[in-house]
């Protein structure tokens, strides 16, 4: 038995070290958010990188810490030299500010939507709105179709880099806001999150 032991010693090798092996690479986010370097990920083989999702938030993007309960996801869509460069897949509000956006006494107006921008992109959007009091039901089927219309004639009129940007950075909240505050007073409109569906061919 002993014999045994010191057989299975001597053919057992010294474990690999991968991560040595790794290189790093850095991570672009795409135009429409200025090309800002978003971090740093290792691989060992820089094919294996194309598909990977990496998350960061608007605030570290423009450098505004409120706006840190906005995330948003990248994937790597190509490598050039130690550069691996992005396209944005979707994004969504972190719940704790959506729930600190729900109080008492307060209607909240949600949907969700497939929405096709002007250069043939698909994506699912839904967004939230909160009222300064409790509405009738009537009203909130009419708020609801008013920001259905508002976000699909905006998409239908924008490409997707356009169209990102202004649901991203308030242009779309703001846009819903002057026509559904014409139904009732408004608290918050919020583009919770949106989702790349499809691409066009």
């Amino acid at each position: 038995m002993e014999e045994e032991k010191k057989v299975e010693k001597r053919e057992r090798k010294p474990a690999r070290d991968t991560w040595r092996t790794k290189g790093w690479y850095e991570v672009f986010a795409p135009s429409m958010f200025g090309g800002t370097k978003i971090g740093e990920t290792p691989s060992v083989d820089a094919r294996q990188l194309e598909g990977r999702v990496l998350e960061s938030t608007l605030g570290d993007l423009i450098d505004d810490f409120s706006k840190s309960y906005i995330k948003l996801y990248f994937q790597v869509k190509g490598i050039e030299g130690n550069r691996a460069l992005t396209k944005f897949i979707g994004h969504d509000v972190a719940r704790d500010y959506v729930r600190s956006q729900v109080r008492r006494r307060v209607s909240k107006i949600d949907g969700i939507w497939t929405i096709t921008t002007q250069d043939g992109y698909r994506l699912r959007l839904s967004a939230l709105v909160t009222t300064l009091k409790r509405i009738q039901s009537s009203q909130i089927e009419s708020m609801r179709a008013s920001m259905k219309d508002v976000i699909e004639q905006r998409a239908a009129k924008l490409t997707f880099d356009q169209f990102i940007q202004e649901a991203i950075l308030g242009k779309l909240s703001s846009d819903v806001y002057k026509v559904i505050k014409k139904i009732c007073p408004v608290r918050r409109v919020e583009i919770q999150k949106t989702k790349l569906i499809s691409e066009p061919a």
